[in-house]
């Protein structure tokens, strides 16, 4: 994967960044009213009369801090994830992830556990998080003020024992039950993904990102900004070499534009073959 591949922003991560800037502006600016933030956040007791906050609380937020973090959250980690899923798909699994912690919420709700009223897309961004960690487990996190790193595959684990710990034991305003929610519906995204189809061929290789993350607080997770290794300099190819690993490398470029653009599912069985080649070669270099 080159790095103008990796770092770019991708569409719906755009998307969702600007849509949860402009309704904050709009909540401090026009729509000042405490009733219509009330009208528009999730309340587990009066959820069900109000269907549509399961959707809405997503997208209203408690300040500029919070709005921050979630977004600095989005900003890092959803376009990694958007590329593996496609844009669809994406979106489609930032919503699922945002109702799952709602509906989660609301079962915690009926045996007295678990933040009420809340706002805020911490939910589907744990969910995010659930999926960058399966997707690069690898990925190296700082995370402050923890002065080492720690991989994607340990850190989802730590931010969820965070939040069981909160949900049971601190009285803080965090919503944890919906951080559980959201990174639960995640887990069983992937694991129905993986019962329904054959697993998806692994992505490319490429260097181990660390990542230093922002300390969680306020209403959300605040969360990484990615900055990946250089390689280590390798022996100049010869020029035929250079022209052969030029076209391949064009070719990883489209299908990795196709997978953005409609998903993995779109690619051929020929395209399948040829990234599981260059994972393997990436892997095991001659």
């Amino acid at each position: 994967m080159t790095d103008s591949a990796s770092s770019r922003l991708t569409t719906w991560v755009g998307r969702l960044l600007a849509i949860n800037a402009v309704v904050l502006l709009l909540q401090e600016t026009i729509f000042t009213s405490d009733h219509l933030t009330e009208l528009l956040s999730f309340s587990s007791s009066v959820a069900l009369q109000r269907p549509w906050t399961f959707i809405t609380y997503m997208f209203i937020h408690g300040g500029v801090l919070h709005l921050a973090a979630n977004s600095l959250a989005l900003f890092v980690l959803g376009p990694t994830v958007e590329r593996r899923l496609g844009g669809p798909a994406f979106i489609v699994y930032y919503m699922y992830c945002g109702i799952g912690a709602a509906v989660f919420s609301l079962l915690l709700h009926s045996i007295n556990l678990g933040a009420d009223p809340f706002v805020g897309a911490s939910g589907a961004i744990l969910g995010i998080a659930y999926a960058f960690s399966r997707i690069a487990p690898d990925a190296e996190l700082m995370v402050f003020p923890i002065p080492v790193p720690i991989r994607a595959r340990w850190l989802i684990l730590l931010l969820a024992a965070f939040d069981v710990v909160g949900l049971f034991f601190l009285n803080d305003g965090i919503a944890h039950g919906a951080h559980l929610g959201g990174l639960l519906s995640g887990a069983l995204y992937f694991v129905l993904r993986g019962i329904a189809r054959p697993a998806d061929p692994m992505p490319l290789s490429s260097p181990r990102p660390r990542i230093p993350v922002a300390a969680r607080g306020g209403g959300g997770s605040q969360q990484p900004v990615i900055t990946a290794r250089p390689e280590p300099t390798a022996p100049q190819p010869s020029r035929e070499s250079q022209h052969h690993r030029g076209e391949e490398t064009a070719e990883i470029d489209r299908v990795l534009d196709k997978i953005s653009a409609t998903g993995i599912g779109s690619l051929t069985a020929e395209e399948r073959r040829f990234l599981d080649a260059m994972a393997r070669r990436r892997q095991h270099p001659a």
